[in-house]
């Protein structure tokens, strides 16, 4: 397929990813045709709709591998949902009886792009491939080809979503200090709070990676200094039923014994209680344009705060989320090795016209493909039968270790 010019856009929330993908795309593409002409919509579909973009031009080519060593966005992200006419009218993006789709298509025509690069989770992509059929059926070919972002890991079918692997490390990271405070107060309940909206994976992986930190650390019990008050004594997932009752009663044991509690916690556990309790109560809970509950404004780290600090002899509460720390980091080797994989073919389906979001298979042997955009749906959810959290599970659960008395 001849290819001519090239846009790209990244959209969503942040994933540690976004960066080094726009970064290996554009040096992918410079390898092997620098004439082709590369462009980068500002802010993902906001600027499609609005026809912002800056093109990639020789200097900016010869700098991009920096963007390798940063987090967030160079191009900017937006959460913009094309079929939610109202709600882009009310933004001043398209006007009264437009169709965002057709506005966005039409765009992608006069801008003669002939491959669309979309870095995002399962509604970015989707909506692209809507944008590809649009114009298909209106004689104008354009070649998508999407990269999986998300923090969460929860894009069916894909085995492993750009970005995780860092935010799981970055949210360990956030952990060591903030357990740290466990001795800032007696009877000291910490409360992590992980991103998560209906997947569990990011607050186990996280739960896991710190404590590998945590094994691997020395402990000197005859200075207060134990690994049971730096160790996790709860991970609570949406995946996994948290019967509060059952819980409060293991973990009033453990304040007892050790004087402290910590909770990694996902920001999705529990959404379903917390909303029921505000709308039998008449409060209004406000989602955003995509329909999702605003986390934010029901503070699922307070409500479960709430549940249990009166129940274990909480003195005192914190509640820190590692969310923004965690999304928005640089990409760590795995996370490196991995775009750099999916970066270069994705670059290569662009050549040969063939259209998919770019992973791993999990319904075909893990297969690194371009998987057929009917097939990429979101809110995949965390196995809990994965043997590597079933162990720390257990390891949680058990709380055989003695320790010094609380002082």
């Amino acid at each position: 397929m001849s290819v001519k010019r090239v846009a790209l856009l990244t959209a969503g929330g942040f994933a540690p990813c976004l960066s080094s993908a726009v970064g290996g795309l554009i040096e992918r593409y410079n390898e092997l045709d620098p004439t082709i002409e590369i462009i980068a919509y500002q802010y993902g579909y906001h600027g499609l709709l609005t026809g912002n973009y800056i093109t990639i031009g020789a200097e900016a080519r010869k700098k991009a591998a920096l963007l390798h060593d940063f987090g967030g966005s160079p191009i900017g992200n937006s959460r913009v949902k094309l079929t939610n006419a109202k709600d882009l009218v009310k933004r001043g993006l398209v006007e009264e009886g437009q169709d965002p789709l057709k506005v966005a298509a039409e765009r992608l025509r006069t801008d003669k792009v002939d491959v669309l690069h979309t870095i995002g989770g399962d509604d970015t992509n989707t909506t692209a491939a809507d944008l590809a059929h649009y114009l298909e059926e209106n004689e104008y070919h354009l070649t998508v080809v999407g990269l999986p972002k998300t923090i969460d890991n929860d894009v069916i079918p894909i085995k492993q979503s750009l970005g995780a692997w860092t935010a799981a490390e970055q949210a360990a990271i956030y952990a060591q200090n903030i357990i740290g405070e466990h001795r800032s107060n007696p009877r000291m309940l910490i409360i992590h709070e992980v991103m998560g909206r209906n997947c569990g994976y990011l607050t186990a992986a996280a739960a896991y990676k710190y404590r590998e930190w945590w094994k691997k650390q020395e402990w000197a019990p005859e200075l207060g200094l134990t690994k049971e008050r730096w160790d996790i004594h709860a991970v609570f997932i949406p995946e996994d039923h948290v019967e509060i009752d059952r819980e409060a009663a293991r973990l009033k044991a453990i304040m007892d014994k050790y004087g402290n509690v910590n909770i990694f916690l996902s920001e999705g556990a529990g959404v379903a209680e917390i909303v029921q309790e505000m709308e039998d109560a008449g409060e209004v809970v406000q989602r955003d344009p995509f329909g999702h509950v605003k986390l934010d404004t029901i503070n699922p780290g307070e409500w479960f705060a709430k549940q249990f600090a009166e129940k274990i002899g909480a003195e005192k509460v914190m509640v820190q989320k590692s969310g923004y720390f965690s999304r928005s980091a640089a990409a760590n080797k795995e996370d490196l090795r991995l775009i750099k994989s999916m970066t270069d073919y994705a670059v290569e389906c662009a050549f040969e016209g063939v259209s998919g979001v770019i992973g791993h298979d999990e319904e075909d042997g893990d297969k690194l493909k371009a998987i057929d955009f009917k097939r990429i749906a979101g809110g995949k959810k965390f196995d809990i039968d994965t043997p590597w959290f079933r162990e720390m599970s257990a390891e949680i659960g058990e709380r055989v270790s003695p320790a010094p008395a609380v002082d």
